[in-house]
C-alpha cells in the first residue's frame, strides 16, 4: 500500500505536540509544495512560449510612432 500524500495522524500528532506543521520535515509541506511547484512551472512555460510568439515584445525592439505638435 503505498502512502498518502497528506497524513492526517502525522500532522495531528505534530499539532499536538507543539511540532511545526510546515518546514523541512513538517507534515504540511508535501501538500504546499506540489501546487505551488506546478503553478510555477506553468507560469515559466507560459512565459517561454509567449517569448518565442512575440520575440520584440518585452526587449524595445518593436516599430515605434512618434507623435508631435508640428506633425507625425
Amino acid at each position: 500500500m503505498t502512502k498518502p500524500a497528506f497524513d492526517f495522524e502525522t500532522a495531528l500528532r505534530h499539532l499536538q505536540s507543539g511540532q511545526a506543521l510546515t518546514g523541512k520535515d513538517g507534515p504540511l509541506t508535501p501538500p504546499i509544495k506540489q501546487p505551488a511547484k506546478a503553478a510555477l512551472e506553468a507560469e515559466t512555460g507560459q512565459y517561454l512560449e509567449q517569448k518565442q510568439l512575440q520575440p520584440g515584445r518585452r526587449n524595445g525592439h518593436s516599430k515605434k510612432t512618434v507623435k508631435t505638435g508640428s506633425g507625425s
